[in-house]
């Protein structure tokens, strides 16, 4: 890969962690176990996320994940205790995945992969949020499905293809911004349907 698709790489993974951090450890693990990504030379340490161990840790974390994200309110606590582990885990997937060889550069990649993690990080938890508070059970799990899905492949084409990843986590965040505030709307309107109204020949 290219230093661009490399940029593409590190963008989608960081913002992909933010929603699914253990599978983005779990296929940026894989990927550098079988040199799909290739690992700066100073970096050497970071070749840990390829270790047996450290891919049965993520992988065990995914599972755990998986199921947590099928609860309702479970989910947000879920999304509560990692508000700091996935912008973090981001941050290390950016430095990880790129080459900045400038002290310098290595702080922004950090900076930047830790803020891209947190703002898919926000984007979810406040969505999951406003899902739970509907009164059927089933948009939980459809949500959560659906972020499965999306993740896990948006990661694997970015293997492939970065900025076609890098694409559909765009699309994605902004889909997730957009049905948080369709919910926002519709937890509004169910709200002023049982606000009580003024009687106009009350004195």
């Amino acid at each position: 890969m290219g230093a661009t698709e490399l940029i593409a790489l590190a963008a989608s993974f960081s913002l992909l962690a933010g929603w699914r951090l253990y599978a983005a450890v779990l296929v940026a693990g894989v990927a550098m176990r079988f040199d799909i990504i290739p690992l700066p030379e100073h970096l050497a340490s970071l070749s840990v996320l390829g270790n047996p161990w450290v891919l049965a840790a993520a992988a065990l974390g995914a599972m755990a994940e998986f199921l947590a994200d099928k609860i309702a309110w479970v989910d947000s606590a879920w999304d509560t205790v990692h508000t700091l582990v996935r912008p973090l885990g981001g941050a290390l997937l950016a430095l990880a995945i790129l080459d900045p060889a400038d002290t310098h550069w290595q702080v922004i990649t950090l900076l930047l992969g830790g803020g891209s993690a947190l703002l898919t990080h926000g984007a979810k938890a406040t969505t999951r949020a406003a899902v739970n508070a509907s009164p059927e059970p089933v948009s939980n799990v459809v949500m959560s499905s659906a972020e499965d899905i999306a993740t896990t492949s948006t990661l694997l084409i970015a293997l492939a293809n970065p900025w076609i990843a890098l694409a559909l986590t765009t699309l994605l965040l902004a889909g997730t911004i957009a049905i948080l505030l369709a919910f926002r709307r519709f937890a509004r309107d169910v709200t002023s349907l049982f606000r009580p109204t003024k009687d106009p020949d009350a004195g």
